[in-house]
């Protein structure tokens, strides 16, 4: 099958080169799929994308006409496709729903212990010869109550996790798991969570539904001090909201793999330019806030995963095996 693939970096042609050994025929392209990139894939079967490729309307009629059948993501969220115009068009979609739920567990993790010993800070002031401690004190975890939103496959990773440290963890997810109660953890309703969770973690699907889902009224409803964690979907948080709470001191630390307007700014270098997003240079001003650039599912097994089952979906579909790849239904 002959694939244009998009968002592309050098690890990701690396890790896909790896496991085709020359089955599919790989048009690789670095810039985002938009409504005015669409052409660069004519002439290919199918399109793969990443998180901030546009699949909007208007670039998958571009897509439709230029033969396009398949819309093939990298990854396991879809909230940047129009499914209703991918129905109307007669476009399959497929995607990874399962790479690494460790990868991106460990990072939410790796957040939460930055912040917590102020590691970000001490690794600075060490580097300037500067060994006083005042203003990085920090929490035993162990015993802090963990609110829980989301309890799929990464989910219930952060939870073992965080029973590990000694944490009672409390959860929410419109759909409970099973082997999530079987751990312990008591399922409650979402205003009760925030209320009585010392750190809030989100591993939610972006919906119609979850978007900003922690907004000024959530905010409101938290203690006072408390950690968000966020390494599932930008558009979960408000970011003008949780700038206000920063700033009353109700947020106490704040842990961002995602941005709701990282379209235009992750996956890029920037460094020799003016940040032209001036919400979120406010957001970096704050000592308490850490933000990583949309790699909590950045490692070695998890693009090995992400590789194979992308490739795996692309023979399925190309031998018009439906039951073997991983459709996103459109209805």
């Amino acid at each position: 099958m002959n694939v244009t693939m998009f968002s592309t970096k050098p690890y990701d042609q690396r890790h896909l080169d790896s496991f085709n050994q020359g089955l599919h025929h790989f048009n690789y392209v670095t810039a985002r799929l938009t409504s005015q990139t669409a052409a660069l894939a004519d002439g290919s079967d199918a399109v793969c994308c990443f998180v901030n490729d546009q699949l909007d309307a208007a670039c998958l009629e571009l897509l439709a006409e230029i033969n396009i059948k398949y819309i093939v993501m990298r990854c396991a969220g879809y909230n940047n496709v129009d499914l209703q115009s991918c129905a109307a068009l007669k476009l399959t979609v497929v995607r990874v729903p399962d790479y690494s739920p460790y990868a991106v567990a460990e990072h939410a993790v790796a957040l939460i212990m930055d912040l917590n010993r102020n590691i970000h800070r001490a690794y600075a002031r060490v580097r300037d010869n500067y060994y006083l401690l005042d203003g990085l004190l920090g929490f035993d975890m162990h015993n802090k109550t963990v609110g829980v939103i989301g309890t799929g496959k990464i989910g219930l990773c952060f939870i073992k996790i965080m029973l590990g440290f000694g944490c009672q963890v409390i959860a929410y997810d419109i759909a409970e798991n099973a082997e999530v109660k079987a751990l312990g953890v008591d399922y409650q309703p979402l205003e009760q969570v925030l209320a009585q969770a010392d750190i809030v973690s989100l591993h939610c699907p972006l919906t119609k539904g979850t978007y900003h889902l922690v907004d000024t009224q959530a905010i409101d409803k938290m203690k006072r001090g408390v950690m968000i964690i966020n390494t599932s979907r930008g558009g979960l948080v408000d970011t003008t909201a949780v700038i206000a709470g920063l700033k009353t001191g109700k947020i106490g630390y704040l842990g961002l793999d995602v941005y709701e307007e990282e379209t235009e700014l992750f996956f890029e270098d920037f460094s020799n330019t003016v940040l032209q997003d001036d919400t979120f240079a406010r957001l970096l001003t704050f000592p308490n806030v850490v933000v990583t650039g949309h790699q909590a599912f950045f490692t070695r097994e998890a693009l090995d995963a992400i590789s194979k089952v992308t490739l795996n979906n692309l023979t399925a579909l190309e031998n018009d095996d439906l039951k073997s790849a991983q459709i996103v239904k459109l209805s």
